[in-house]
Order: C-alpha cells, then structure tokens, then sequence
C-alpha cells in the first residue's frame, strides 16, 4: 500500500474541511464476536491492513470479561447475557440480552407524566454520561483522555453521548408516548426539551474546557429502516431547535461536529447541515447514495457507512469491490468531503473483511 505523507489528523482534518486532503479517511470497525470466532486469521487481515482496519484493542473493556470455554465456536455465534439489568443515571432501567451489543431501555422514568414534577438530569459536574451505562466518566479522566491524544500527536475525537437527544427523549418517555407527545403537544414536552437541552448545553460547556478538541462526536439515531419516525415539521419544532444550540455552541469553539444517525433521514438531511453539523454519518443503503449525493456533496462532509445487514455480511467480494469505488466515484472531490466506515458483523465471512480493506486501500488516494 501507498504510504501517506500526511500525518492521520491533518488529512482528516482537511477532509473535514475541504481542505485537499491526500486521501479519503476509511475505516472498517469489526465486532468483537467476530474477533473472538476468527482470532489469529483476523489478526493476520489486522496486520496486513493496519491503516483501515480498526485493531482489537480500541474495543471495550467487556471483552476481557469473557471466560474461554464461552467463547464462540461458529461463526456468528452469539453469547447471550440474559439478566443483566441497570439503570444508568438518568433513571432508565436497561435490559441487555446479547454481550457485545447495545441493550434496551425496558422502564422509562417519565412514563407519566406526574413523575415529571420530581425529575432531575444527573449533575453535570460529576461526569459524562454514556448511552447503556450506569456510570459516568470523571471530567479529569476526560481531561485525561484529551491529553493523551494531544501528546501522542492523534485526532482528538470526544464522544458527547450516542442516544443524545431524540433517543434520549424516548429512553424518558418511551417511544409510544413520545409520538403521541408531538401529536398533542402538553405543555410538558416543551419543558422536557428545554430542560435536556440545557443539561446538555452543561456537559458541552465543560467538555470543552476538558482540553483543545479537534472533534466532538454525537449519535442520534433518527431512522428506521424505510423511513423517519417523525415528519421534517415536527422534527423542526422539536429538534432542530436544540440540535442548533447544541451544535453551535461547539462550532462557535472551533471544533468540529461529527453527527452520526442509523435509518432513514433523506428528509432532514438539510436541517442537520443547517443546525451546523461538521460530519454526517449517514447510511448508504438506507438513504440511497444519489440522495446523499444531492443532499449533501459538497456542502458537508459525509462519512458513509456502508451496508452492514446485506451486502458486508452477504455480498460476494467483487460485489463489495464494486460498491466502495461507486461510493467513492460519487461522492469525492478532490478538495475533500468525503469518508467512508464499515461495521462488520456476524455472519461476515473474512474474504469480505478482506475485500473491503483491499477496495477501500486502492481507490481512497485524490
């Protein structure tokens, strides 16, 4: 492979940009089930394509917590955790059934409404929330954690939270109650809105004055698989209003907003990139990459997700071949915009995992 002039974190800095990067930033993040199941020929995929493939290492801590005879035996297989409960610090009980994959909420503490006039929003002074945690990050091991990428010359990318708005109101709510609450619009709802806005306008204020940031990363997952939840009205009075302040007072810093969402968004693609998002990540299959294209080319640098449900798991290899460089004869431009990322799961054969790494190593270069 072409070896990169660039440092990683000025060439995706000037992709973001529009700077004239020297290639277009491509990652392949792979499960950690299938690290389990394939082990040393997954390492050796690892090792022959350093620069895409994510290594093991970045994966969470819950890895180690498995014992060896309950590691799996077949591809794809799957280890169940039944019974693993909590409630993180917002009041929402969690329900995990699958180790290595993201739970449920189960029990929503503004269910009703009457709970409302008793609810409190965690302290923002004693850490950063995670989505599906019971815990919270120390702001000096953020701090921490900033240092570290700064003195070690990496991309500082901070996560705010995934789940962090629209999610985050369901995971209160519940989703049923949620979409009848834009429907009939209680006076709660605005006052749900504006009290999580400014809690998270809290955590904002002090994630930024953990350390100099390249990146603050937000996931919000505003789709389902065929179409939104809401219409782009309702996502206009409800959401895009905070998203604004959210985004803003981290673009007014000088750092970047990198905006990730699972599902269908087409409709509110523009609202997004209005409210000041600096990366979208959006799904190719899903959104359809000529509406991404018309949508987004050019005005916003889009990361693309490649299909993770069909073709990366089911696809034959010429067939992923294929679709990476669609991608990218699309979507680039020579003075940047444009990145793309593949999550691998099971079933996921590696002559996949290696047609990726190998489609995605000879047509990133501008």
């Amino acid at each position: 492979m072409k070896i990169p002039s660039l440092p990683f974190r000025e060439n995706y800095l000037r992709s973001i940009e529009f700077r004239s990067p020297e290639y277009i930033p491509c990652r392949i993040m792979i499960s950690w089930p299938l690290w389990l199941t394939y082990g040393e020929d997954l390492e050796r995929i690892y090792q022959a394509h350093k620069f895409i493939v994510q290594p093991r290492d970045v994966h969470p801590s819950w890895k180690d917590t498995i014992k060896p005879d309950e590691k799996p035996r077949d591809l794809g297989q799957i280890i169940p955790r039944a019974n693993r409960v909590i409630t993180d610090p917002f009041g929402c009980i969690w329900s995990f059934s699958i180790e290595g994959y993201q739970g449920q909420v189960i029990r929503h503490p503004l269910e009703r409404w009457e709970n409302f006039k008793d609810y409190s929003f965690p302290d923002p002074e004693k850490g950063l929330p995670s989505e599906g945690s019971d815990k919270l990050t120390s702001w000096g091991e953020v701090a921490a954690n900033i240092e570290r990428m700064r003195t070690e010359g990496k991309l500082v990318q901070v996560p705010l939270m995934h789940g962090l708005f629209f999610q985050r109101l369901y995971y209160l709510r519940g989703f049923t109650n949620l979409m009848k609450d834009f429907i009939h619009r209680p006076p709660q709802i605005y006052e749900l809105v504006d009290e999580l806005t400014e809690y998270i306008l809290e955590l904002v204020d002090r994630l930024l004055e953990c350390g100099r940031i390249d990146v603050v990363y937000i996931g919000d997952d505003l789709g389902t698989q065929t179409r939104m939840p809401i219409s782009p009205l309702i996502f206009r009075e409800f959401i895009y209003p905070s998203y604004r302040r959210i985004f803003g007072r981290i673009r007014e810093r000088g750092v970047h907003v990198y905006f990730h969402s699972d599902g269908h968004v087409v409709e509110v693609l523009d609202q997004i990139i209005e409210a000041g998002a600096s990366v979208l990540n959006v799904q190719d299959r899903v959104n359809g990459l000529e509406n991404i294209k018309a949508l987004c080319k050019g005005k916003v640098c889009i990361d693309v997700d490649v299909d993770r449900q069909y073709l990366v798991p089911f696809g034959k290899t010429e067939e992923i071949k294929s679709h990476v460089k669609r991608i990218i004869d699309s979507l680039s431009l020579k003075k940047g915009g444009l990145m793309i990322e593949a999550e691998v799961h099971p079933p996921t054969p590696l002559a996949n995992i290696e047609a990726l790494a190998e489609s995605m190593e000879e047509n990133m270069w501008l």
